[in-house]
């Protein structure tokens, strides 16, 4: 009786949850273990089970590299001091891991990554293509000219050249994304199950809404600077909070990017006050969330607002990524 039960549950779409042994026998898993299956369903305990309506068919991640300038646009050090090869490459490397991690998990998920180079010094750029083994991840070099009539005159070659590298990375997941895109900047560290999570967590909360949203991997400090309301959610394996701004590191999709192409292109066109002035516009009609806690580590000034995630171990996260 006990099996011909099991298997009608089966037939009907529902999982047992055996509480005396700690297991799903529809799952044919313990309870412990992940009991989510992309594309299909997400199962968190005691919350029960949400159909994936929306589902993650593939991800396009695009990272700007720029090895050689310290802190943009302010005259400080990052954490550890060092020079600035040193957080793109741990940076990349940690992104790597990410993404291996995801893959193995989810061995059906197409990743395809793309970094954007701004004038690297031929020994950092060699530095960093010997960390990268995969045939999914390709190199490109910055065009500065191409931007020369699109961008407005800046105070400094700096300025500029982080705008159109910005505008670069929109036009390049215009162009080439497929469903999810993930821009990355090159001074974050991140843990490695960060991007499963994303991916999971997306298709959780996006399904349970009904739209498609944004998402940052970093827990900002200067969220907690002051007392605005927030939304908690449940993720994969973390809560997530909506939040109304964020820096240029953030995943969406295609849909959305195209949505508010014109946001995007402003953000490119002249240095704004904030930076992100444009993009922090449309969390006002769309869904932005981070996690608690942080699964990644915006490497800035130690006193920055806009760096370093609460309660995490920055010491052990820059010494297990060199």
């Amino acid at each position: 009786m006990k099996k011909l039960f099991i298997k009608l549950a089966k037939i009907l779409g529902f999982e047992i949850i055996d509480q005396n042994n700690f297991s799903s026998p529809t799952l044919n898993k313990k309870l412990n273990e992940d009991l989510s299956i992309l594309n299909k369903k997400s199962i968190v305990l005691p919350l029960g089970e949400v159909k994936i309506s929306r589902k993650v068919k593939s991800i396009l991640i695009i990272i700007r590299m720029n090895t050689e300038v310290e802190i943009w646009d302010q005259n400080k050090k990052r954490l550890f001091e060092q020079k600035k090869i040193e957080y793109s490459y741990r940076s990349i490397n940690s992104l790597l891991n990410s993404i291996n991690f995801c893959k193995n998990k989810y061995p059906n998920l197409k990743i395809k990554s793309i970094i954007i180079d701004d004038n690297s010094k031929k020994e950092n750029l060699n530095r960093i293509k010997k960390l990268i083994t995969d045939e999914d991840i390709d190199i490109i070099s910055l065009d500065h000219k191409k931007y020369k009539t699109l961008i407005k005159e800046q105070k400094s070659n700096e300025t500029f050249a982080n705008l159109a590298s910005l505008l670069n990375s929109f036009e390049l997941g215009k162009e080439k994304g497929e469903d999810i895109i993930f821009f990355v900047e090159d001074d974050y560290l991140h843990f490695e199950p960060m991007l499963e999570e994303m991916v999971a967590s997306y298709e959780r909360i996006a399904s349970q809404i009904n739209k498609d949203i944004f998402m940052c991997p970093s827990d900002y400090p200067y969220l907690y600077m002051d007392n605005k309301k927030t939304n908690v959610l449940i993720g994969n394996k973390r809560h997530w909070r909506t939040i109304d701004k964020t820096l240029c590191t953030f995943m969406t999709s295609k849909n959305l990017l195209e949505k508010y192409w014109e946001n995007f292109q402003k953000t490119c066109e002249d240095r704004n006050d904030p930076f992100e002035k444009y993009i922090n516009e449309i969390y006002q009609k769309e869904i932005c969330v981070s996690p608690l806690k942080s699964l990644s580590l915006h490497l800035t000034n130690i006193n920055s607002s806009y760096g370093l995630a609460p309660f995490i171990d920055y010491k052990k996260l820059w010494d297990g990524n060199k």
